[in-house]
């Protein structure tokens, strides 16, 4: 095992090593090395006896580390040994969900728990062994994401698929006695784990608080390549859901002190409803499963400066955004001269997915090219992902640009 070095900081511990770009990285003081996890766990010491291999050949270094100091690399890949798969089959996995000819790792089912501790991936634990576990309370891999669904073990199992999946309250449990804390959350699936299930799992993970730190209450989202099994929520459905949390939440948060279970952006951007100032999110940063994005947008004008700074005055702009999303960005738009907000229909995906993410280059091109445009063209950061910064069906800004005959600025909003 071992990891291929991308970069080396300058003046860095690693730099000082003699270590390069290219380089591979096996082993920290006799350790081999499975993942980024490890080369920070095992470089923490103050002697470090670095064995690498360049160009076939092996070499060892010795070096100090200063307090406080990090070894200064990054990474090919954050894990050396690949990727843990999934063992689930869920109706709803948006994974399964994705039409060919997209870029490869969106065919990924990951469902590692290292991705979990790295990155805030919500994980199912249904995959863990002994070593596993022993790893996690050695190491201390502290939060960790898990994706619950619902605590009753065969209605988890049901909605996984997998009769062989663990009841997830031991295992939340063993994590709390791990000192481990936990963020969790539920994809409601209409007419399955909603209702009077919904309500059990909130507070059946609410015992375990505060090792269990939040519950995040997201809809399932489905796009034209689903392949059935689940349906979309009715608005009354959406209703029915909003009004049940947010009970759930305050009696909690009478018990507790905090809100504890969180809704999703998308129940209130569904229902017309005003999301919730930020105090009410208790200080988590949830935005990564939909959870106060908005409040963090309404709370931050960062990017109508950031936005005009892109656009020589007088110009015109149009801004690019999702169906869910537009009627709240014309609000708040209303107030800036020479902006018009344009949603874009997700035709790619299906007319079901409203959020920006998932917004596809052809779609936008297609769409934009029958409208009258501003002078500069800005769209939304999340249509951008991956490593060399695309949209889901492989389109740069520039191409972007090139196609619609206007300047393109990527400009910070949400979804």
């Amino acid at each position: 095992m071992g990891g291929v070095i991308a970069t080396v900081e300058r003046h860095s511990l690693a730099e000082r090593a003699g270590m390069r770009s290219g380089d591979e990285l096996v082993s920290i003081n006799g350790h081999s090395l499975r993942d980024v996890v490890d080369v920070r766990f095992y470089s923490a010491e103050k002697h470090l006896l670095l064995r690498g291999s360049r160009d076939g050949r092996e070499f060892v270094v010795e070096v100090e580390r200063q307090y406080g100091e990090s070894l200064g690399l990054a990474f090919a890949q954050p894990t050396f040994d690949g990727i843990r798969r999934c063992n689930n089959r869920c109706n709803f996995c948006f994974v399964a969900q994705m039409p060919a000819g997209l870029r490869r790792s969106l065919y990924v089912k990951d469902d590692d728990y290292r991705y979990s501790f790295l990155f805030g991936n919500y994980v199912t634990l249904t995959n863990l062994g002994e070593l596993d576990w022993a790893r996690i309370e050695e190491q201390h891999l502290s939060p960790l994401y898990v994706s619950v669904h619902a605590t009753e073990p065969d209605l988890r199992r049901r909605l996984l698929s997998n009769p062989a999946a663990p009841g997830v309250m031991g295992q939340l449990c063993r994590l709390a006695s791990l000192g481990i804390e936990v963020h969790t959350q539920i994809v409601v699936v209409p007419g399955i784990n909603d209702g009077s299930h919904l309500e059990r799992s909130i507070d059946d993970l609410a015992t375990l608080y505060p090792a269990v730190r939040s519950v995040s209450v997201v809809p399932v989202g489905l796009t034209r390549f689903h392949r059935g099994g689940c349906r979309l929520h009715t608005r009354v459905e959406v209703r029915a859901v909003f009004e049940r949390v947010t009970a759930c939440q305050a009696r909690w948060r009478e018990r507790l002190g905090v809100g504890f279970v969180y809704l999703a952006d998308e129940w209130y951007l569904r229902l017309g409803q005003e999301v919730p100032p930020a105090v009410a999110y208790d200080g988590l940063d949830l935005t990564e499963n939909g959870v106060g994005l908005v409040r963090r947008f309404l709370n931050s004008g960062s990017w109508i400066g950031n936005l005009r700074s892109e656009i020589p005055e007088p110009g015109t702009v149009t801004l690019v955004t999702g169906a869910l999303f537009a009627p709240l960005l014309r609000r708040v738009a209303l107030r800036l001269a020479g902006v018009d907000v344009m949603p874009v229909i997700n035709r790619f995906f299906g007319q079901t997915v409203t959020v920006a993410g998932l917004l596809v280059g052809q779609d936008v091109v297609a769409q934009l090219r029958e409208r009258r445009l501003g002078d500069v063209v800005a769209l939304p950061p999340a249509m951008f992902g991956g490593p060399e910064g695309r949209t889901l069906d492989e389109m740069s800004p520039p191409e972007i640009e090139d196609a619609l005959g206007r300047p393109v600025v990527v400009a910070g909003w949400g979804s």
